[in-house]
């Protein structure tokens, strides 16, 4: 096996028309994804709403997410995570155009009693 480097832009697609997502691990209860934007968003009037757990963590870029019934928007740069529960609806609003935001998603089904 070969190892690569998720932070080598030499990975990054070009001239993306939708997100690209690659699935890097899974096992039963877990899903690991790489997620690249370019200027993408969330189309209007979509909500994620997940029957499970994602902790996601901006590696590259920038973001803006809206969580329904929060204030305002959440503005994500490099280094920040967010976890996001299940039917905790939300959306992205932002990424910056032409340039590449590198998301780390982590999907996780969670165990009874436990909380983070």
């Amino acid at each position: 096996m070969v190892p690569f480097n998720i932070l080598d832009e030499d990975y990054f697609p070009e001239n993306l028309t939708d997100e690209a997502t690659d699935l890097l691990a899974s096992s039963r209860n877990v899903r690991v994804e790489r997620i690249i934007s370019f200027g993408h968003r969330s189309p209007d009037g979509f909500w994620y709403d997940q029957d499970h757990d994602e902790w996601v963590v901006v590696l590259h870029g920038q973001a803006r997410l809206l969580i329904e019934g929060a204030d305002k928007p959440v503005t994500m740069a490099v280094g920040d995570s967010l976890l996001l529960r299940a039917h905790q609806r939300h959306r992205v609003e932002w990424t910056p155009p032409g340039f590449h935001t590198l998301w780390l998603a982590v999907h996780f089904e969670r165990s009874e009693g436990s909380e983070m």
